[in-house]
């Protein structure tokens, strides 16, 4: 049987003192199972990737050359309408091969869901949730498997975040903030189970607040980023009104700031909502050639100490998500992470650059939520010994990059290595497991 809320509140508050006084924490059930965060299961090849930045998004994805035409712009991020019942556009551009071309040219793409809108609002034509909270949740689960279908027909990867839009809706309509909540719950849940980050779009003040007011609720599974809606033009994913900083904290949020309006690049004028990200957004394929004179080797890690998974001929296209750190070969230490799960030494592949890290291609990471009550203190090292390096809040996303062992804390002794540098310990974190590493997560 689940704790009641104030009894979990309060489990959770010890162990978040215990880890943040250096101590280990007392061994009572994980928390990572439970609402409000929680685990995502990635598959091999998955990584999250995200933006910071301006963006912009229409109602129809536009061609390929008008993308290429506002090169010139200030935006390097579009978001673009993959699925839903309440789609307003036909989307006669977006194909697979539109998505990588578009990301060829180092733009980032945000997907949305426009499906089953609230009972109490949006516009009377549309297919609205049900006020009965068990149809509700079955439909918001319903609704993640159909955005995850189109995306990966469009070519975006398990790890990529999936935003549902939620129109405006009547706050003071207890039944109808029920089923909104209930739906979003479901769709988290139901995205987090196969690997994708959970995304919703709302008004500020028309529905986001709502969410804002569940944010620790054992009730509600917690998006892993927010994006709002308010045409007041401030530039800032900070300072929302009745929405603490300290929720929705590290590279979970975005805000369209200003509504429909035309703007003209490149000789070709659009007619764009506006947005300032710091989010996650679609995980791509990038294709590369395998420049090795003989057979590369692809192995499980990113190292030459992991056992070799299969070989690729000389010349072969490689389907490369994400880079990451590894064991040094010729002149560079990065790794490819490719679509597979598998790792190639970017040695061997013709990216742009043969020495480091190259764009677009992303950092390979796997976002999960923190799950301590009053924030998970990131230390420089693998241990509660080492010097506290920045603060976690609760619900905040730790990018994690790899894990290893140090000091146990609960049940665990694993300990993740952040985007940042820093560790934080994984007992904490809503990984899929609390007591031993996490695929696919590589050790560090």
């Amino acid at each position: 049987m689940p704790y009641p809320h104030s009894v979990l509140q309060r489990l959770l508050a010890v162990s978040s003192v215990c880890v943040l006084g250096g101590t280990a924490a007392l061994a009572f059930a994980p928390v990572a199972a439970a609402e409000p965060a929680t685990p995502v299961t990635y598959p091999a090849g998955a990584t999250g990737t995200r933006y910071s930045g301006l963006a912009f998004d229409t109602c129809t994805a536009p061609p390929l050359a008008s993308v290429q035409a506002w090169s010139a712009s200030p935006y390097r991020a579009l978001g673009v309408y993959v699925s839903g019942v309440n789609r307003t556009c036909a989307q006669p551009q977006l194909t697979a091969s539109w998505v990588a071309s578009v990301s060829q040219l180092k733009w980032r793409l945000l997907p949305i869901h426009k499906g089953l809108q609230p009972p109490c609002g949006a516009r009377p034509t549309d297919a609205k949730i049900s006020t009965t909270p068990a149809t509700a949740r079955s439909q918001g689960t319903a609704a993640a498997g159909e955005a995850i279908t189109a995306a990966k027909a469009l070519g975006m990867l398990s790890g990529s975040a999936l935003y549902n839009d939620i129109e405006n809706y009547n706050q003071t309509d207890t039944v109808c903030r029920t089923a909104v909540l209930t739906y979003v719950a479901a769709w988290t849940k139901e995205l987090h189970r196969l690997g994708y980050i959970s995304g919703v779009y709302m008004n500020l003040n028309l529905g986001a607040k709502q969410l804002a007011d569940v944010y620790t609720s054992t009730t509600y599974a917690r998006p892993d980023a927010l994006w709002i809606a308010r045409y007041d033009g401030v530039d800032s994913v900070k300072g929302w009104t009745a929405i603490a900083d300290s929720k929705w904290a590290v590279h979970q949020r975005a805000k369209q700031f200003r509504g429909g309006h035309d703007e003209t690049y490149g000789g070709v004028t659009l007619n764009v909502d506006t947005d300032r990200l710091d989010a996650p957004v679609a995980t791509v394929a990038y294709s590369y050639k395998a420049t090795s004179t003989t057979t590369l080797n692809a192995r499980t890690g990113p190292s030459t100490s992991y056992p070799v998974a299969t070989t690729y001929a000389p010349g072969s296209t490689l389907k490369v998500a994400c880079q990451t750190p590894g064991s040094k070969v010729g002149t560079t230490s990065v790794w490819d992470k490719l679509t597979n799960g598998n790792y190639v030494s970017d040695y061997y592949v013709n990216t742009p650059s043969n020495t480091g890290y190259s764009s677009p291609l992303p950092r390979c990471a796997y976002p999960y939520q923190v799950t301590a009550a009053s924030g998970l203190t990131e230390r420089s090292g693998p241990g509660s010994g080492y010097t506290a390096a920045g603060t976690s809040p609760n619900g905040a996303l730790a990018w994690v990059t790899c894990q290893r062992a140090g000091s146990t804390v609960g049940t665990t002794k694993v300990w993740d290595r952040l985007d940042n540098g820093h560790y934080v310990s994984d007992y904490y974190v809503a990984t899929p497991s609390n007591t031993t590493y996490s695929k696919p997560v590589p050790r560090c």
